[in-house]
C-alpha cells in the first residue's frame, strides 16, 4: 500500500480513525438491512456476475450482495490495511489495498457493476472526477452511487472533524459528465425504517446507454 497520500482525507481513513471505524461498524445486524437495500437495487439490473466496490471497508455490502448473488465474483478497493485484511477473508473477492487514486481501469479490469456506498462523501471534492472516471471506466453496464445527497455541494462536520464529509449530487455530476449514462432508478433508505433501518442514504442506479435493452 502507498502511504504517501496526496490528500488529508486519504491519510485520515488509512490511519487510526479508519481503523476505529471498523469496530464501530462491524455490526452483522446491518447486513440484513443492506441485503434488503441491494435486493431493491439489483432487481433493476440484469446479468450481474462481477462487481467492483470502491471503498469496501470490511465488506458488509459485499456480504449482503452475496446473499442475493451467491455466484458473483467481487473486487474491492480499500485504503485501510486492517479493513483490507478482513475483506480478504470473503470468498471470491480480490482486494486492492490502497487509495482509489492509486489504480486505473487497466489495473482493475471491467465489471458488470461498479459502486460506492458512503465513500464519495469522504473524497476531497477536487479529486472526485478521478473516482467518477474509475467508476465509469471499470463498468461494463451499471454504476451504483449510494451516498448522502444534497442538491448543491456542502461540507458537513463529521465526528468533530472538518473537511472530512461533503454532500452533493454525485449522480448528477456523473450524468452531466458522461453523455451515455442513463438513470435507471433511485431511492432512499430511512434510518427509522421499521424493518430495515439504514443510514439515510440515497441511491442512484445508472447504466451505460449502449447497454440499455
Amino acid at each position: 500500500m502507498n502511504d504517501n497520500f496526496s490528500t488529508e482525507q486519504e491519510t485520515f481513513w488509512a490511519g487510526e480513525f479508519g481503523t476505529q471505524y471498523i469496530s464501530r461498524n462491524d455490526n452483522t445486524k446491518s447486513i440484513s438491512a443492506r441485503t434488503a437495500l441491494f435486493s431493491k437495487i439489483l432487481s433493476r439490473t440484469k446479468n450481474i456476475s462481477t462487481i467492483l466496490e470502491i471503498g469496501a471497508n470490511i465488506g458488509l455490502n459485499l456480504k449482503a450482495i452475496n446473499n442475493l448473488l451467491s455466484s458473483c465474483k467481487f473486487s474491492a478497493i480499500e485504503i485501510n490495511s486492517n479493513a483490507a485484511e478482513n475483506l480478504s477473508l470473503i470468498p471470491n473477492t480480490k482486494v486492492f489495498n490502497g487509495s482509489a487514486f492509486d489504480f486505473s481501469a487497466s489495473q482493475l479490469g471491467s465489471y458488470d457493476l461498479t459502486f460506492t456506498s458512503g465513500v464519495l462523501i469522504h473524497i476531497n471534492p477536487d479529486r472526485l472526477k478521478q473516482v467518477y472516471e474509475l467508476l465509469y471506466n471499470c463498468s461494463k453496464q451499471y454504476i451504483l452511487i449510494c451516498e448522502y445527497y444534497n442538491p448543491t455541494p456542502v461540507e458537513v462536520p463529521y465526528r468533530g472533524h472538518i473537511q472530512k464529509l461533503f454532500k452533493r449530487d454525485f449522480a448528477g455530476d456523473m450524468l452531466d459528465t458522461y453523455n451515455d449514462l442513463e438513470l435507471v432508478d433511485y431511492g432512499f433508505q430511512y434510518h427509522r425504517d421499521a424493518n430495515f433501518p439504514y443510514d439515510d442514504c440515497t441511491w442512484f442506479l445508472l447504466k451505460k446507454s449502449s447497454q440499455v435493452g
